[in-house]
C-alpha cells in the first residue's frame, strides 16, 4: 500500500485554505495538509520536519515573498512538487519557469484538482533524478560551458550581477549564468548573510573586499581579490558598515 500524499497548502486568504482544504479531504491516500499563511511561515514549518512534504500547492501573490519565489526555495528543502493555486492567469509563464506541474485557476473544480494530483503521483512515481545532485551546505550546481554540470564553493564567489532575467555569478576567472532576478538569489536558503547588495545591480561577497574608497556623494568604489572594481551606490551606502570603519 503506498504511504498517503503529503501536502502544504500556503494562501494568504483563510478562505481560499479553507476550501482547499474541503476539496482535499475529499481525496483518498492524502494525509491531512499543512497549511501556511505566507512564505516565511511555510519555510520555517518546513525546515522544522523530518520529510519534506510531497507536494506545495501555492498561492501567487502573497504578503512575505512571492509563491514563484517560494517555490524555488521549497525545492532547495525537498518538495518534489509545486502547484500553483492562483486566482492571477497573468502569473502562468512565470510559473512553469520553476518547473511547476500544474497551475490551477480560482475557482476551480474538484474535478480540475484531482487531475493535477493525478500528474504529482505520476511524477513521484518516477526516480528522484535530483536527488544525487544534492550540493552540501555551502555549495551550489551551475551549468558548465561545456554543457555540463559543476558544483562550485559559494565562499568562492567574489560578486554577483544581475543580467536582464539572469544572474551572473563571477568565480575569476570564470562566471555562470543563472536564470533567476538578483533579489531572488540573495534569498535562497544558504546563500543569506555571504552576500552584501551593494547596488541594484550587483552583491559582492564580503570576505573578497580588499579596498573600499569613498568618492563623492555617499558612493564608493570596492576593490576585490580578482581585482575587479565595483561601485556602491549611495542608496546602499549603509551596505558599507561591516567592510570599512
Amino acid at each position: 500500500m503506498s504511504a498517503a500524499l503529503s501536502v502544504l497548502v500556503v494562501d494568504d486568504e483563510p478562505a481560499a485554505r479553507a476550501r482547499l482544504r474541503c476539496l482535499l479531504s475529499a481525496v483518498p491516500d492524502l494525509a491531512p495538509p499543512l497549511e501556511a499563511a505566507d512564505a516565511p511561515s511555510a519555510l520555517a514549518l518546513v525546515q522544522g520536519l523530518a520529510r519534506p512534504p510531497d507536494l506545495a500547492l501555492l498561492d501567487i501573490e502573497m504578503p512575505g515573498g512571492s509563491g514563484v519565489q517560494l517555490a524555488s526555495a521549497l525545492r532547495e528543502r525537498g518538495v518534489r512538487c509545486i502547484v500553483f493555486s492562483t486566482a492571477h492567469a497573468e502569473h502562468a509563464l512565470q510559473a512553469f519557469e520553476v518547473a511547476a506541474l500544474d497551475y490551477l485557476l480560482k475557482p476551480y473544480t474538484a474535478e480540475r484538482l484531482e487531475a493535477a494530483l493525478a500528474r504529482v503521483r505520476e511524477q513521484l512515481a518516477r526516480p528522484a533524478p535530483a536527488a544525487a545532485l544534492a550540493a552540501p551546505p555551502g555549495h551550489w550546481w551551475v551549468e558548465s560551458p561545456s554543457g555540463g554540470r559543476e558544483r562550485i564553493a559559494l565562499a568562492q564567489l567574489q560578486w554577483l550581477a544581475a543580467a536582464d532575467n539572469y544572474v551572473a555569478l563571477h568565480l575569476p576567472p570564470r562566471s555562470f549564468l543563472e536564470r533567476a532576478t538578483l533579489a531572488e538569489v540573495l534569498a535562497r536558503p544558504g546563500w543569506a548573510g555571504l552576500f552584501l547588495r551593494v547596488h541594484r545591480c550587483h552583491a559582492v561577497n564580503p570576505a573578497h573586499v580588499r579596498q573600499v574608497s569613498r568618492l563623492a556623494g555617499g558612493e564608493a568604489l570596492l576593490t576585490l581579490s580578482g581585482g575587479q572594481q565595483l561601485r556602491v551606490s549611495r542608496s546602499y551606502r549603509d551596505a558599507l558598515a561591516p567592510l570599512a570603519p
